[in-house]
């Protein structure tokens, strides 16, 4: 058979659904369908009386022309579903509804299946897709959402994020997430309750505020098989760290050093960066966001600060460490890392249930404002500076700033700890400090009595960081041939 007529063979197959790969599509420890009831069952617990939570897939967002950025769901409809597809839309009922089918308490609309679609963009669940690997029964296609009879009138409380009207419209598909949110609207009354002169505006059962402090209490305490894949999240993360540390030479990038963190994190099947890869040599140190990540050669008497981590199966790790470019810390580079660690590891040891937020980022400004005196940086403890400029912890799980609440530490939080010391250049101080910049972030399991510190494969103190900075490399007889362009 000619090999022209093979692949229209099989394009014909593939329109036609009957090409299947027997190979094993996703990865085995992906969250189970269980999980994802529980968490629905959870928030439906949380409901008021004779109401309906209503969640929106993330929109699809273009890059250029024909591509678009790399899809990621909204993360409370993964945490309450699985699904990672666009155009959907999830109501959860406090109550059991009463259908022509029988009774239910959620019903889910999906984007329906097109083989020509799947041929470019990949395969889609659909309905019957989502029934077996989700275990969510009542699933239907988008379409069906605008004539499916839903009378929100008669619940007490519709519960759903506001929109912030950045969803594009494909005209081509009445049930795009546009279609969705369009109709969603109108069946809920959204922004048609404005009153004329003299009338009493329409009273309605919109509730914009509640949903988010319900999925925050809930998403801030992890499950057990949440917190698997967020230990193997920080630990691809700490590999990264390490791996550089051993294959840090002057003249390298701070591209390439980006290059190699996120290789270890694909090499352990992490699909993504959890944000914005932050490398930064010298002075951008001083950057809290810095993603650029260009500078094309970093100097021996630098340090460099790098803030990655890696997203595993939706959950991200948050790990920062800072080290000298030549292996060994400065007199003043040492002074000031000593300071955060030092800031750090006091913060560190106070977290366990019971103890606020604010206790650990008030103990922890302290001591570096205390240790900034010593050093003669600032003039007096109370002194307003921007040197350490943000706060020193944040919740970690599907968001890097994960939803959580920030009262008092409960069992079973996952939290950062990231104290730093940014000095820029031309700051007013001695010029010895300028271009200084540390920051050391870890990932803390709040548990029953005290705390896990998630992230300690990495090397933290400057002694366990210069040690590790001796070893070899696989890197090290890594050459590739000189970049040639033009003549």
């Amino acid at each position: 058979m000619k090999s022209t007529s093979r692949y229209f063979i099989l394009i014909a197959f593939m329109l036609s659904g009957f090409f299947v790969s027997t190979a094993q599509e996703t990865p085995s420890d992906f969250l189970s369908s269980e999980f994802h009831k529980g968490r629905r069952e959870a928030l439906r617990a949380e409901l008021p009386a004779n109401s309906v939570a209503v969640f929106f897939a993330n929109p699809v967002r273009n890059r250029a022309n024909d591509v678009d950025y790399i899809y990621h769901q909204d993360p409370n409809l993964y945490y309450l579903t699985g699904y990672r597809e666009p155009h959907a839309v999830l109501l959860i009922f406090k109550e059991d509804q009463q259908g022509e089918d029988g009774t239910y308490n959620e019903i889910f609309f999906i984007q329906e299946r097109n083989a020509m679609q799947e041929m470019w963009a990949g395969r889609r669940l659909g309905t019957e897709g989502v029934k077996d690997k989700l275990a969510i029964m009542n699933t239907f296609n988008g379409s069906a959402f605008k004539d499916y009879n839903i009378d929100f009138e008669k619940f007490d409380k519709v519960l759903f994020y506001d929109f912030e009207n950045d969803v594009r419209d494909d005209r081509r598909n009445t049930a795009d997430l546009f279609s969705l949110i369009e109709q969603f609207k109108t069946k809920v009354g959204y922004g048609m309750n404005t009153s004329t002169l003299g009338a009493e505006p329409k009273k309605n059962n919109i509730d914009l505020e509640s949903l988010d402090e319900m999925m925050s209490k809930l998403r801030g305490i992890k499950t057990e098989e949440e917190l698997d894949l967020i230990r193997k999240a920080v630990f691809i993360s700490t590999v990264g760290q390490v791996e550089v540390m051993k294959a840090m030479k002057p003249g390298m990038s701070e591209t390439e050093i980006q290059g190699i963190h996120e290789y270890v994190f694909k090499k352990y099947g992490s699909e993504y960066e959890g944000y914005p890869s932050i490398v930064g040599a010298g002075n951008n140190g001083c950057i809290l966001h810095y993603i650029e990540n260009h500078k094309p050669n970093i100097e021996s008497k630098e340090m460099i600060l790098m803030d990655l981590g890696a997203e595993y199966h939706g959950y991200t790790a948050d790990v920062t460490r800072t080290i000298p470019v030549d292996g060994e810390f400065s007199p003043e580079e040492k002074a000031i890392y000593d300071l955060v660690y030092k800031a750090q590891e006091e913060a560190i040891q106070r977290c366990k249930p019971g103890t606020s937020f604010r206790e650990i980022s008030t103990l922890a400004k302290d001591i570096i404002n205390e240790g900034l005196v010593e050093l003669g940086i600032i003039a007096n403890v109370n002194e307003r500076h921007l040197y350490y400029p943000h706060g020193l912890s944040h919740h970690i799980g599907l968001d890097v700033h994960d939803k959580g609440m920030y009262g008092d530490m409960e069992e079973n939080m996952v939290i950062t700890v990231e104290p730093g010391i940014y000095i820029p250049e031309g700051a007013k101080c001695d010029k010895k400090w300028w271009g200084i910049a540390v920051r050391i972030e870890d990932d803390i399991l709040i548990t029953k009595d005290g705390f896990e510190l998630l992230s300690s494969f990495a090397p933290r103190t400057t002694e366990e960081i210069e040690k590790m900075m001796k070893k070899k490399s696989p890197l090290d007889s890594f050459e590739l041939p000189k970049l040639k362009g033009s003549k």
